[in-house]
C-alpha cells in the first residue's frame, strides 16, 4: 500500500508518491465557509476583491461558472477560485430565491444571472463548473458539464448513489476532465493541512487509526445563508443522500488521506433519527467503522450541536500513530484557547500545541493549476472516487435506528 498524503505536479494519470512537495501558485484563500458571518457580505466581497491573485506571466485567467447554489459551501468554492484569479462569468440555479443563491448574487454582483443553466454548461469559453446544488442534483449537473468538456468542482457529497458514481467515473475517463469534490473539512482547514505535513514527516510513526467526529448544528445560520430554517430537501435522505453519504464523506476522506490507504472496507454502519419523529426521512445520527489493509477508522456524525457552542460544530480528529498521536480541534477548543485550528501532538519527546495560523491552503491554487496544465495536484482523482464509494456503501449498508426509515 502506498501512502498518498499528496501529489506532485505531474500529468495524469498520477502515480502515487511518498512526497507531496510541489511548487504551487500563491494567493490568499478565504476561511472555511462555516466560519463566515453572513451579515458581513459586503465586507467579504470587498475583501475578496483585494486579495485576487494575478495570474503568473504566460498564464491566462480561467473562466468559471457556478451552477446550483443551494448550500453555503458555494461561498468558499467560488471565493477560493476567484481569489486565485478565476473569472466568474455566470450564475444559475434551480431555485433563484434560495437564501444561498441570493447571497451569492450579493457577494458577486458583477456575475450575470443565467436562467437556463445549459447555457453555462455548454458555453465553450467556460473552463470549470462549480456546483453546490441540492445533493441529488450535483451529479446530473457534473455529468452534463463533464460531457461538455468542463472540469467540475462539486460540493460534498458529489453524488448520492453508486449508479451516479459509476456514471461520473465513465464521464471523467471519456472526457479527460476532472471531477473534484470539495472536502472542505480538510482542504479549507489549516490544522488539517498541518496534520498531513506532520504525518508525512514521520512525527508519529505509522498511522494505524483515525477517529473522526463531525457534529453539526441544524439551525446554524452560516449554513443557512441567513435563512430562517433548513429547506425542505434537507429533511429527505433521498435528496441529501443520507447522513453518512453527506457529512461523513469528510471523515472517509480524512481516513484514507492520513492513513495513506488507497481503499478500505466498511465493517459496520448505522444511521438513526432520534430527534425528528415528524420527519422520518431525516437522519440526525450516523456512525461507521472502516478497515484497510493495515489501518482502522471510526466515524461519528450528528446534528446535535447545542446552541451554547459558539460555532456550528466541535469537529475533531484523532490520528493514532505507532509513535505518537495528533488531535485536531478544528473549529473550537471548548473552554480552552480562542478561535479554531487547534493541533496537539504527543510523541516520545513530550506534548506540543502547534500554531497553524501561517499554514498555506493550497486546494484552490492547485485547482487553477490543474485546469491550466492538465495536472492532478488538488486531489488525486481516484482518491475522490474511493471516498465517495465508501460513503455510499456505508450509507447503503447502514442499520436503521430510532425513527429513521
Amino acid at each position: 500500500m502506498v501512502a498518498r498524503l499528496g501529489c506532485t505536479k505531474t500529468s495524469r494519470p498520477l502515480t502515487p508518491t511518498l512526497s507531496i512537495t510541489s511548487v504551487r501558485p500563491t494567493g490568499h484563500v478565504i476561511d472555511h465557509p462555516h466560519q463566515t458571518h453572513v451579515g458581513r457580505a459586503g465586507e467579504l466581497h470587498a475583501e475578496e476583491r483585494q486579495h485576487v491573485s494575478t495570474p503568473a506571466a504566460g498564464s491566462r485567467r480561467i473562466r468559471i461558472a457556478a451552477v446550483g447554489l443551494d448550500h453555503a459551501h458555494a461561498f468558499g468554492q467560488i471565493g477560493g477560485l476567484v481569489q486565485q484569479g478565476a473569472e466568474l462569468v455566470g450564475l444559475s440555479s434551480d431555485d433563484p430565491e434560495a437564501a444561498v443563491a441570493q447571497e451569492v448574487r450579493r457577494r458577486w454582483p458583477d456575475a450575470p444571472w443565467v436562467d437556463d443553466p445549459t447555457e453555462l454548461l455548454h458555453d465553450p469559453t467556460v473552463d470549470l463548473v462549480v456546483t453546490a446544488a441540492v445533493p441529488d442534483r450535483r451529479a446530473p449537473i457534473a455529468l452534463e458539464a463533464l460531457r461538455a468538456g468542463k472540469d467540475v468542482v462539486a460540493d460534498k457529497p458529489g453524488c448520492i448513489s453508486l449508479d451516479q458514481l459509476a456514471e461520473l467515473e465513465q464521464a471523467v475517463a471519456s472526457s479527460g476532465r476532472f471531477w473534484s469534490v470539495t472536502f472542505s473539512e480538510r482542504f479549507e482547514v489549516r490544522c488539517a493541512v498541518k496534520a498531513g505535513e506532520l504525518v508525512r514527516s514521520g512525527r508519529i510513526g505509522k498511522v494505524v487509526q483515525t477517529l473522526g467526529l463531525g457534529p453539526h448544528r441544524e439551525g446554524d445560520r452560516a449554513h443557512l445563508a441567513g435563512g430562517a430554517g433548513r429547506p425542505e430537501w434537507f429533511y429527505d435522505h433521498a435528496r441529501t443522500g443520507g447522513i453518512l453519504t453527506d457529512i461523513a464523506s469528510h471523515q472517509f476522506d480524512q481516513f484514507l488521506w492520513y492513513t495513506g490507504s488507497e481503499t478500505a472496507e466498511v465493517v459496520s454502519s448505522t444511521v438513526a433519527n432520534y430527534t425528528h419523529p415528524e420527519s422520518p426521512r431525516m437522519q440526525d445520527f450516523g456512525e461507521a467503522t472502516l478497515r484497510a489493509a493495515d489501518a482502522h477508522g471510526y466515524v461519528r456524525v450528528d446534528w446535535y450541536t447545542p446552541a451554547g457552542l459558539p460555532t456550528w460544530g466541535d469537529g475533531r480528529l484523532v490520528i493514532l500513530g505507532t509513535e505518537g498521536y495528533i488531535e485536531l480541534r478544528k473549529y473550537v477548543d471548548v473552554e480552552g484557547r480562542p478561535g479554531g485550528d487547534h493541533l496537539f501532538v504527543v510523541d516520545g519527546s513530550g506534548t506540543q500545541y502547534v500554531d497553524c495560523s501561517d499554514v498555506e491552503l493550497t486546494y484552490y491554487p492547485d485547482l487553477v493549476h490543474d485546469v491550466l496544465h492538465r495536472t492532478e495536484t488538488a486531489c488525486p482523482q481516484r482518491h475522490t472516487f474511493e471516498v465517495m464509494r465508501l460513503a455510499l456503501q456505508a450509507q447503503r449498508a447502514a442499520t436503521l435506528a430510532g425513527y429513521a426509515e
